[in-house]
């Protein structure tokens, strides 16, 4: 996903934040004879907790704030007014804001914690079907196109080609230890983002190099995450040891 979704998503979670527990508040507005303070807070916490479940930290904390104040102002007498006479309903109100905050950081965390598990199993895949293939007789060019596809979906990149045993131009590189340098005498850059045009990500088998990768992103995308570029380097790895154990021709 581009910086800009990115963006536009917090941007959109800090909203929902606003206006959700507003909305709901209103909704129960007819109902707020009948329901009891406590009731009323719970359905205010479900919805902090679906605000926080698709946005950041400070989404939920802004809803769990925006849920105990329209609380306050619709659900309390003296009804829309920011005052609350009933010191039962004042613990309940305070009590909102605290489980909002609390449950909101949990749900943030909890969905965070799942997208880990599935990245991380999507990556063990990838390193585990590269190792399958050249155990099953594949040859070196099979995993190799099979490691140039899985870059594409793992780095996010446009497109992505091998080439053979060429050194040719002088672009930028993603490192062993999953930086992406450009290395010019002894200028060195390092980037933060993608750069413009390719980068190289090289295939090195037995301490010889046989070729590299070279990645195109999509423009104005943020580099993948830490561990999606480190896996990278682990498949180009796998594709070198691949060419290496076929002991085709290398470059220096």
């Amino acid at each position: 996903m581009s910086g800009y979704w990115f963006r536009f998503r917090d941007h959109l979670a800090l909203t929902a934040g606003l206006v959700v527990p507003l909305l709901v508040a209103l909704l129960l507005v007819p109902f707020r004879t009948d329901l009891s303070s406590t009731n009323a807070a719970l359905i205010l916490v479900v919805a902090v907790v679906a605000v926080a479940s698709m946005g950041t930290r400070t989404a939920g904390a802004l809803a769990a704030l925006s849920a105990a104040a329209w609380f306050d102002f619709f659900l309390t007498e003296p009804y829309q007014r920011f005052a609350i006479t009933d010191r039962g309903d004042v613990g309940t109100a305070v009590l909102l804001l605290a489980v909002g905050l609390i449950v909101s950081q949990l749900a943030v965390r909890t969905r965070r914690l799942q997208a880990v598990v599935v990245t991380d199993t999507a990556h063990l895949s990838s390193l585990q079907g590269t190792a399958r293939l050249a155990e099953d007789g594949g040859s070196p060019e099979d995993v190799v196109e099979y490691v140039r596809r899985e870059l594409v979906g793992l780095l996010g990149l446009r497109s992505c080609r091998f080439e053979y045993g060429t050194l040719m131009g002088n672009l930028p590189r993603l490192e062993h230890g999953g930086g992406l340098w450009l290395r010019r005498g002894t200028r060195i850059t390092q980037y933060a983002d993608w750069p413009e045009g390719e980068t190289e990500l090289r295939a090195v088998g037995g301490g010889h190099y046989y070729g590299r990768f070279l990645l195109e992103p999509h423009p104005g995308r943020p580099l993948p995450t830490e561990e999606a570029r480190l896996v990278a380097v682990a498949l180009a790895a796998q594709a070198g040891a691949a060419l290496d154990s076929a002991g085709l021709s290398h470059q220096g």
